[in-house]
């Protein structure tokens, strides 16, 4: 098979035009400005900067994060700088960067949390989205998450959805009974996308101290373990809604983007990979370019939802 020149790698969502479908994920790059010097910004479709809350936060204590069979537990604490600080630290250095494309990641503990880390954020410049991070507790009542319950979804979603000046990405968690229930649920609520899946709840024991190997004891599974069960994630909720899907669960090589594109994404997000090698989005990305012309693809937004059954 003869390969073809260059292909069109570009994908768009919710008004947003990518350059390629290579988007790097909350929590694992930073605020993106610290991987500037080994990584070419601009050479990736996006970046996902850590969640943001209304106000800073410390995180969990160590041991925070540990790596298992093809995989990592973490249980950072989702510590931030908070809204006000990113908008004045960290962004103005992004918007810097030409056509760097930046998505915020959001959450809190209650829908006013939600509401005013927007309205904070509604005042920067050079956001392209929001990502809405639905796994945090509602501690207004009792400590339900937000992603598995369709009720507090659906108020949370609406509630960012009327105060956000930019398209609102629902990133949901796996930890449900259903997810395309979830995902049509953010949907109805206003969602212009939804990204899936976040981290599944696990922990890890030492045998020899029989103590957890988490201070927090549990932790939030990634990488390269749970990509069949984010795949079928993302299959499920790609047919349960007409919004764009976000795939995300141990990508790490062209095939893994390509499973992900034909089960219904439209783009897809690289987390723990850029653990165990810091260049691994761009990487990916002149990977991803090459797999392209050695399989004849020539436009890579074709093969959304693309998946053969029969």
């Amino acid at each position: 098979m003869t390969p073809i020149g260059n292909p069109d790698l570009s994908v768009s969502f919710a008004g947003i035009d990518l350059k390629n479908p290579i988007i790097a994920a909350s929590g694992t790059f930073g605020y993106g400005i610290e991987f500037e010097d080994i990584v070419h910004l601009d050479r990736l479709g996006g970046l996902v900067v850590k969640g943001l809350s209304k106000e800073p936060m410390t995180g969990n204590p160590p041991p925070r994060l540990y790596e298992t069979a093809a995989g990592m537990l973490n249980a950072i604490g989702l510590q931030n700088i908070g809204a006000s600080a990113f908008l004045t630290e960290k962004l103005p250095a992004l918007r810097e960067k030409k056509n760097v494309v930046v998505f915020a990641n959001v959450f809190g503990h209650t829908r006013a949390d939600y509401e005013q880390t927007i309205e904070i954020l509604n005042q920067g410049e050079g956001i392209a989205a929001y990502e809405i991070n639905v796994s945090c507790p509602n501690t207004a009542q009792g400590g339900i998450h937000f992603g598995s319950d369709p009720h507090l979804l659906d108020e949370v979603v609406r509630t960012a959805k009327r105060v956000a000046a930019r398209p609102i990405i629902v990133k949901l968690s796996p930890n449900v009974t259903s997810i395309a229930q979830m995902a049509y649920v953010a949907q109805e609520a206003g969602a212009d996308a939804v990204s899936l899946v976040n981290t599944f709840l696990a922990m890890a024991i030492d045998a020899e101290t029989h103590r957890p190997r988490i201070a927090n004891v549990t932790a939030g599974l990634s990488g390269p373990a749970i990509k069949p069960i984010a795949l079928r994630m993302v299959y499920d909720a790609a047919h349960a809604v007409k919004i764009p899907v976000i795939g995300m669960g141990g990508i790490a090589t062209p095939a893994d983007v390509v499973e992900f594109m034909l089960a219904g994404a439209t783009a897809v997000q690289v987390g723990t990979a850029s653990y165990f090698d810091p260049v691994a989005t761009e990487k990916l990305v002149e990977e991803l370019t090459g797999y392209c012309r050695e399989h004849r693809i020539e436009r890579i937004r074709e093969l959304t939802g693309g998946l053969l059954t029969d």
